[in-house]
């Protein structure tokens, strides 16, 4: 879209008092302001036409500061409207004055600060590293996540087993040892003897022949 140039405002309103209205003078104070000191203002039509363009060149240079933002044509017509101001200026007898001057001036600087900011532009968009231009390219890209950092292993220094000194077979007699021999001892049947018959002590008596002789 080609922007308009706001430079064009004051200027046309300029041209219109002229050729429309040849009996407005501008500079007859159109109204006058009370300041603070006390002093009176007074405001010609004139100074509120160079106001409005000051303002409407900042207008401008803000327009042109954004990227992308004038094309080719946007400075051509900014060219075109100084030209324009500047034959006036220096052709017909009724522009002849500091008022159109000036005016004639804001135009200049508004094609001039123009064609620097784009030229600006440029010399960054060269300057910009190939990486920078790739990620701008791809903002969807995600950024690879950071290598986990390796986890220290502290070494834990190794005891010796203590020495296991087995106790003395020979003072400490094993306990199921001790056990088995008393269950032996007490499971074990006794052998019986045959009775023998006590022999007859009676007077008189005589041991039988079958009895064994004692010894």
């Amino acid at each position: 879209m080609v922007g308009f140039p706001l430079l064009l405002i004051p200027l046309a309103v300029y041209n219109i008092i002229v050729f429309l209205m040849p009996g407005l003078s501008f500079t007859d104070p159109l109204l006058r302001v009370t300041l603070m000191s006390g002093e009176q203002w007074p405001v010609a039509l004139n100074d509120m036409l160079l106001a409005a363009g000051v303002l409407l060149l900042l207008l401008e240079v803000i327009k042109g500061a954004r990227p992308g933002a004038k094309y080719l044509t946007d400075h051509l017509l900014s060219l075109i409207v100084f030209g324009a101001a500047a034959a006036e200026f220096l052709l017909w007898p009724k522009f002849g004055n500091s008022t159109y001057c000036l005016l004639t001036l804001l135009a200049l600087v508004d094609f001039i600060s123009g064609i620097a900011l784009r030229t600006r532009r440029r010399a960054v968009a060269v300057t910009t590293p190939p990486s920078v231009r790739a990620s701008k390219a791809e903002p969807t890209a995600e950024a690879a996540p950071p290598a986990p950092a390796p986890e220290v292993i502290t070494p834990v220094p190794s005891r010796a087993p203590a020495p296991v000194i087995p106790p003395a077979a020979s003072q400490v007699p094993a306990a199921a040892s001790v056990a088995e021999s008393v269950l032996l001892d007490q499971g074990a049947p006794k052998p019986t003897q045959p009775a023998v018959a006590a022999p007859d002590l009676q007077p008189g008596h005589q041991p039988s022949s079958d009895a064994p002789p004692r010894s």
